[in-house]
């Protein structure tokens, strides 16, 4: 019987033949192998540290795979269903990264949703390119943005005719879909490529039941993070290239800024994560959601809490849900999604997602028991019961249409002066303000300063939130443009 290819691990299988002829290195890294540094051994074990190795003839060179990167890469896609896959050592922040300015050059326009992100924003910073935002609708209850609704980004399209690519990131952190198939055919239809973050959806490629992935839905590239719902290491994704894309083109572009020492812990962790949902992602995937839908009725069941699931499909913005997201609004029992994150920290030793001003997620994945999740319904059940207060108005949402007033790259190069937070109303943002994660820009480079998003800022930041992005540690002041007479005519 022939032997499924995607039972193989190429780079995998190379590291442990090098571990096996027991070289002498005099290359680097010089820890040799762990000699040098005996603290490390002790950290991440010997095994860990042998096999962080430099790339030489017999375990190939992610700058120009010929060997068993390359056939691992191919082994990626085919089993995602692409026509090529990258190894991505810099995170799905380089994924992203390198599909914007594979896309892009100055001054071009690209059509995205402006929950997106910061590192798509950030690739904006560098290439110069304009954004074209399709502001998503809001679910002002519960505070998060949703879809990209196929009427607004045909608006869009037709607005600016000249745009190069739209795109998509799906599904959002919240599990929000848009519908991918209609945005691919349309863009399709106006030569527009469609970019998909698929930062959140490694999982959609291996499940059943779940929404449309990129690839199968046209998509022409999509950034995977294989480290968050694949199982491999922090830092390790992929970067899926369709047919429409020319990937030799591409690998130059990643090559701009993707290091030249790329880790082996990284590759072989994407190589073997790889092997491992196409052989049991099935399975795995059946078990996550069935996971989270028992802990979506459990957490209902409390009382106060809202664990919002399929209910929430509306065929528009809300086009499908990806039922893996343990998404929670914890606002009727009075606290801030930001709270009750740091008192299930803090109180019952449960590390969650991500906490933001009206919700919680809990990231459940292949590694999750079932008496874990029992662990979190119940905390949960007490902090309702000694923590909730009475629901006081609150400030209600993760996203406000901004005002673009200068690209972010002529924004984020222009001369700037720093100024206390509070008296920035009427200027223009110099710097990004966010809350991390998400990771969604509250304030990007070239966005017009409001009372209402200086509101949410500080009230984000008096809850709690992880505010990042701005020059100043403390987000007590902010870098605003010195001429903000320059407004660029979009």
């Amino acid at each position: 019987m022939e032997m499924n290819p995607q039972m193989r691990a190429p780079v995998y299988e190379a590291l442990e033949k090098l571990k096996k002829r027991r070289m002498v290195p005099f290359d680097v890294p010089g820890h040799k192998r762990g000699r040098g540094n005996p603290e490390l051994v002790e950290l991440l074990g010997e095994k860990c540290v042998s096999l962080d190795v430099n790339s030489m003839k017999p375990l190939d060179n992610l700058c120009h795979p010929v060997s068993v990167i390359k056939e691992a890469e191919e082994l990626a896609a085919e089993a995602f269903g692409a026509d090529h896959a990258f190894f991505m050592v810099g995170g799905t922040t380089s994924a992203v990264q390198s599909m914007v300015l594979s896309v892009c050059r100055a001054g071009d326009r690209i059509i995205l949703p402006r929950n997106v992100h910061k590192s798509v924003i950030n690739a904006l910073v560098l290439c110069g390119a304009v954004p074209v935002y399709v502001n998503p609708q809001v679910d002002n209850r519960l505070g998060i943005s949703l879809g990209m609704e196929i009427t607004e980004v045909e608006r869009a399209i037709l607005e600016h005719p000249g745009a190069v690519a739209v795109l998509v990131n799906n599904p959002t952190y919240y599990g929000i879909c848009s519908d991918l198939r209609s945005i691919v055919r349309l863009a399709h239809e106006h030569e527009m490529l469609v970019l998909v973050d698929e930062a959140h959806g490694t999982h959609f490629y291996f499940g059943e039941g779940l929404p449309v992935n990129a690839m199968e839905a046209g998509a022409d590239m999509a950034s995977i993070s294989m480290h968050k719902s694949g199982g491999s290491l922090t830092q390790s994704s992929l970067l899926l290239t369709g047919e429409n894309v020319n990937w030799e083109y591409v690998s130059q572009i990643i090559n701009l800024t993707q290091t030249t020492s790329a880790s082996y812990l990284l590759m072989s962790s994407l190589d073997i994560s790889r092997r491992n949902l196409a052989l049991r992602g099935r399975e795995s995937f059946r078990r996550v959601a069935e996971m989270a839908e028992y802990a979506r009725a459990e957490i209902n069941a409390i009382g106060g809490y809202y664990a919002y699931g399929k209910d929430m499909v509306n065929g528009g913005s809300i086009y499908d849900f990806d039922v893996t997201k343990l998404s929670v609004y914890t606002r009727d029992i009075g606290l801030a999604g930001i709270e009750v994150y740091d008192l299930l920290r803090d109180e019952y030793d449960i590390q969650i997602e991500l906490g933001d001003i009206a919700n919680i997620l809990a990231y459940i994945s292949i590694g999750d028991r079932i008496q874990d999740i029992e662990r979190l319904v119940g905390a949960l059940s007490d902090i309702k019961r000694l923590y909730s207060k009475y629901p006081a108005q609150m400030l209600n949402t993760e996203y406000m249409n901004p005002t673009v007033l200068v690209s972010p790259q002529t924004a984020f190069y222009s001369e700037k002066k720093c100024m206390p937070i509070r008296e920035t109303v009427g200027k223009i943002c110099g710097e990004f303000v966010m809350c991390y994660p998400p990771g969604i820009p509250i304030l990007a480079p070239g966005e017009m300063i409001t009372q209402e998003i200086l509101e949410y800022i500080l009230y984000a930041k008096e809850k709690g939130c992880s505010m990042q992005g701005t020059e100043d540690p403390s987000v007590e002041h902010l870098n605003v443009l010195v001429d903000d007479r320059q407004v660029w005519k979009g």
